[in-house]
C-alpha cells in the first residue's frame, strides 16, 4: 500500500442512512475531509412496474404508471396517456388540455417546495424548511379538494380528465397561489442575502455547461448550468402550445444555482395557472378512447419538475401494451452526481446529492445478486426462476400457490 493510499479513508453511506430518503449506496473515498472517489450503487427499490403493465389493461396501467413516482405522478400519467391517445388517433378536448397544464404547474410548486424545504434540512436551516413546507401543505390540500388525493391525485384518464375544474376550485386555486406567491418573494430574498445558504451551497456539486451536456443532465440540474431547455418551450404540448412560458435559466452551475432556479420555477408556474384559469376554454373535459388501442408504437416527452419525462409505449393492437419503457428525469442526472461529488468535503455529501432531488425507485430497472462475488444482472424471466428456487429452499412452492 502506497503512502497515498494510507490517507484514504473510505465511508459506505447506505443503503440505509439518516440522510437518504431511500436506499442506495455511496461509497465515498476521502483524503483528509476532501471527497476522492465516489462510487454509486442503485438497484434497492425495484418494484417491476414496466413488467406488470403488459400483462394488464391499459386503464389497469394507468394507476400503476401515476405510482412510478408519488411526486410527479401528473406527469408519469399525463405521458403516458398522451402516448395512448396518439396510438388511438385521439384528440382531447382543448379544456382538458388546460386542465392537464394547472394540475400540472400545482405539481411543480409542491415538488420544488418539497426539495426546498428538505435543501435547508440537509444544512441545518429548519427554519425556512418550516415555512417550506408549510405553503406545501396548501397545494397538497388544493390537490386533495380537487382531485380526491395529495399525491396520486388520479385527473388523468385516457381522452382527457376526469374532474371538472369549476369556478369554485379555480377561486380557491388563485387565492392559495396568490399567497405563496407572495411568501416566494421572501424565500428568494432570503436565498440571495442570508449568508447560511450561500456559505452551505455555493460552489458545493459544481456541474459545468460543459459537463452537464456531457452527462445528460435535465431539468433544475441543467438549467442552472446555463442550458436553456425545457420540454414545454422546445417541444409545446397540450396547452403549453398556446400558454406562455418562461425558460428559467442561471449560469452558477452549483446548489446555489439549482436554489434559484427552483424558486424563479416556481414564480413562474403561478403565472402560468392564473393564465391558464383566466384564458380556459369552455366545452366537454373529455371524449371516448376505444379499449384496443391500435398496433404501433411511440415516446411522449413531458417537463416534469425534475426535468426531462420521457414513455414509450408500443402496442400489439390488444387493450394491453406490448412494452412500456419509463425514463424519469433522475436517470438522467445520475450520471453526474459523481462528478459533482469529486472535490467536494464529506459535510457536502448530503446536500450535493439532494440537489439532483433523486427518486430512486422511479429510475431502477434491474436487480444485481452478488452471490460468492460474481456480479450478474438478472431480466425478468431469470428473476422468477431465481425467486421460485429461493422459496423452494425455504419449503415453499410458489408456483403452486393460487392468488
Amino acid at each position: 500500500m502506497s503512502e497515498t493510499d494510507k490517507n484514504k479513508v473510505v465511508i459506505p453511506i447506505g443503503p440505509q442512512h439518516p440522510s437518504l430518503d431511500e436506499p442506495a449506496t455511496f461509497t465515498i473515498t476521502l483524503e483528509g475531509e476532501k471527497v476522492v472517489n465516489a462510487v454509486i450503487g442503485v438497484g434497492y427499490n425495484h418494484r417491476g412496474l414496466e413488467k406488470a403493465c403488459e400483462s394488464r389493461t391499459y386503464i389497469q396501467d394507468l394507476y400503476i404508471i401515476e405510482r412510478v413516482c408519488g411526486i410527479c405522478s401528473h406527469a408519469h400519467s399525463t405521458a403516458f396517456c398522451m402516448s395512448v391517445e396518439e396510438l388511438a388517433g385521439i384528440k382531447i378536448p382543448p379544456r382538458a388540455e388546460y386542465i392537464r397544464v394547472i394540475v400540472a404547474e400545482l405539481e411543480r410548486l409542491h415538488s420544488h417546495l418539497l426539495w426546498l424545504g428538505t435543501a435547508c434540512h440537509e444544512i441545518g436551516y429548519d427554519t425556512m424548511f418550516m415555512y417550506t413546507w408549510r405553503d406545501r401543505e396548501k397545494i397538497l390540500d388544493l390537490m386533495a379538494s380537487y382531485g380526491g388525493n395529495r399525491i396520486n391525485y388520479g385527473v388523468n384518464t385516457f381522452g382527457g380528465v376526469r374532474r371538472e375544474f369549476d369556478e369554485e376550485t379555480s377561486s380557491d386555486v388563485i387565492r392559495t397561489i396568490d399567497e405563496l406567491d407572495e411568501n416566494l418573494k421572501h424565500y428568494m430574498e432570503i436565498t440571495l442575502t442570508e449568508t447560511t445558504l450561500a456559505s452551505r451551497l455555493k460552489g458545493v456539486g459544481v456541474l459545468s455547461h460543459e459537463d452537464a451536456l456531457k452527462f445528460g443532465a435535465v431539468g433544475p440540474v441543467a438549467k442552472a448550468a446555463g442550458i436553456d431547455y425545457d420540454i414545454r418551450v422546445a417541444e409545446p404540448y397540450g396547452a403549453y402550445k398556446e400558454i406562455p412560458v418562461k425558460l428559467i435559466t442561471d449560469d452558477s452551475a452549483d446548489v446555489y444555482g439549482r436554489t434559484l432556479v427552483r424558486i424563479l420555477e416556481m414564480q413562474e408556474s403561478v403565472k402560468i395557472i392564473k393564465y391558464a384559469i383566466k384564458n380556459m376554454p369552455g366545452g366537454i373535459i373529455a371524449v371516448k378512447v376505444p379499449r384496443r388501442i391500435p398496433a404501433g408504437e411511440v415516446i411522449t416527452r413531458v417537463e416534469a419538475p425534475r426535468g426531462e419525462n420521457i414513455h414509450f409505449v408500443r402496442s400489439n393492437g390488444t387493450d394491453k401494451p406490448d412494452r412500456v419503457r419509463v425514463k424519469a428525469p433522475t436517470e438522467s442526472n445520475w450520471h453526474g452526481v459523481q462528478h459533482m461529488l469529486k472535490g467536494g468535503r464529506l459535510a457536502d455529501v448530503p446536500i450535493t446529492i439532494a440537489a439532483i432531488d433523486p427518486c430512486y425507485s422511479c429510475t431502477d430497472r434491474a436487480i444485481v445478486v452478488n452471490s460468492g462475488g460474481n456480479t450478474k444482472v438478472m431480466d425478468w424471466k431469470q428473476l422468477r426462476q431465481y425467486s421460485i428456487d429461493w422459496y423452494k429452499k425455504e419449503g415453499i412452492d410458489i408456483t403452486a400457490l393460487k392468488l
